[in-house]
């Protein structure tokens, strides 16, 4: 089978309907882009309410600086994901006719909530940004706690309607028909809470080394100040706690994937058949059935995937063919996904032994490309992982009860609507980039704000920080 032919294969098949492929191409692209911005809405709270108390309680006006410009980096980034995220709410129904009206009762109330979150958020968000130098400093300080909440509430809903495709519960199926639906039951069902952690944690990683990597950048043009120093040390430091817990938390889950979804699990590691004890391996490409080009490490396998270095791992020919989920696309993102993120723990432990060492990495320029690389390798290894979960859940869209293929619309003028998507967030990224190119040349001129007959007014850092 030649190349063409293999990933014709891997993404549709000659009985398809022909909305499957442009459904997929689609939802792809929105989910791959908006994830990003859902991360920040999860962990950027955080960070600028750790700086904005700083500034607070010990009168520093550069921390009060940077969280004044972190608010307006954030404001920027919430308004372009207010659009990805009504084009996926749209994207829903009309991509996949099949799941929505088969389940909407099911999945209603976290999207109902995952709603009432982001009002919530733009409502905190809005009186942060206005309440500069209009109200009490710590009153001030307090308006982005329920933001950070609602954030993250928000992300729960949705982890909870994707651990639902992986565990569905909720409801009993008669005939075919839907019944005995209980909402709560479904929503908080027994794959979220990992699966929740492990994004958790992931968003602190992916904003942690984004924000750092930009401070990283530029002190490698010769800005080694208080204000980037700051701005690369707080990010970094929730890098750290997120890079160093999330082996443990995605073992964890690893364990609970190969107990639910046995066939996930096979395309992980690349099991063609089940072995026992399993190695681990790394790299290799299945073709006509065989494994070519990987490495074995005896023993590993089984360690990971079950706890043991003796248990079995079961194998793709436990999995009739049919069930089976494209091998190759999973194992690679898997692997890429454990990959950058061992690589990403072994940067900040030398970061912080160096520091301990009394060194200063800061100052060492081959450690801040490192931490410039650090942030796209991050977003990579966010992607590659819910690359790994959706396309090994595959043919399933509800594991084991809604095939994809059942679920997405008949139509083949969605190829339209995937045009229309790209067009929509190419632009989207041109426009945020440019903006925020704006701000931060601004701000390096010295101009704090820009003059508005309706919005806040100027203050100075200075002022900021002596009220």
């Amino acid at each position: 089978m030649d190349f063409a032919g293999v990933i014709t294969t891997v993404l549709t098949s000659s009985d398809a309907p022909p909305g499957l492929l442009p459904a997929r191409e689609q939802m792809a692209l929105s989910l791959g882009w908006h994830i990003i911005l859902a991360c920040f809405g999860v962990a950027f709270p955080t960070m600028i309410y750790v700086v904005h108390r700083r500034g607070i309680v010990r009168e520093d006006p550069v921390a009060l600086g940077l969280a004044k410009r972190w608010a307006k980096v954030s404001a920027v980034l919430f308004a372009i994901g207010a659009v990805s995220g009504t084009v996926l709410s749209f994207e829903m129904g009309i991509l996949w006719p099949g799941l929505m009206g088969k389940f909407g009762d099911v999945l209603g109330l976290p999207f109902a909530f995952e709603g009432l979150s982001f009002f919530v958020e733009a409502i905190f968000l809005g009186i942060y940004l206005y309440g500069w130098d209009r109200m009490p400093p710590r009153r001030h300080l307090m308006m982005l706690i329920p933001m950070a909440i609602a954030g993250v509430v928000g992300t729960f809903c949705v982890i909870s309607v994707n651990a639902w495709m992986n565990n569905p519960t909720g409801f009993k199926l008669v005939d075919g028909e839907v019944t005995d639906v209980n909402p709560w039951r479904a929503m908080f069902n027994d794959g979220v809470y990992l699966q929740f952690a492990h994004m958790w944690f992931a968003a602190f990683m992916v904003v942690g080394f984004v924000v750092a990597g930009v401070y990283a950048a530029g002190m490698l043009r010769g800005r080694v100040d208080a204000h980037h120093r700051l701005g690369f040390t707080v990010p970094f430091v929730f890098a750290t706690v997120a890079a160093l817990v999330q082996p443990f938390i995605g073992h964890i889950l690893g364990l609970r994937v190969g107990e639910t979804q046995p066939s996930k699990l096979a395309a992980f590691e690349l099991a063609t058949a089940t072995e026992q004890p399993a190695p681990l391996r790394l790299g290799g490409v299945l073709i006509d059935g065989k494994v070519h080009g990987a490495i074995d490490i005896p023993k590993i396998g089984s360690l990971i995937a079950r706890n043991s270095f003796d248990k079995p791992v079961p194998g793709l020919d436990t999995v009739p063919s049919a069930d089976r989920p494209p091998v190759n696309i999973t194992h690679l993102a898997f692997q890429s996904m454990v990959g950058i993120g061992t690589l990403l723990a072994i940067v900040v432990v030398l970061f912080w032994l160096a520091r301990w060492r009394g060194h200063d990495p800061l100052a060492k320029r081959w450690f801040l490309r490192g931490a410039v690389v650090a942030g796209p390798l991050a977003i990579l290894a966010m992607e590659a992982g819910w690359i790994a979960t959706e396309v090994g859940r595959q043919p399933w869209v509800v594991w084991g009860i809604l095939r994809t293929e059942d679920a997405a619309s008949q139509s083949a003028g969605l190829w339209w609507s995937y045009a229309a998507a790209v067009v929509v967030y190419v632009g989207m990224t041109i426009g945020a980039f440019v903006v925020l190119r704006s701000m931060a040349r601004r701000w390096r001129a010295g101009d704090e704000d820009l003059p508005s007959p309706y919005g806040p007014g100027s203050a100075t850092v200075d002022e900021a920080g002596a009220r």
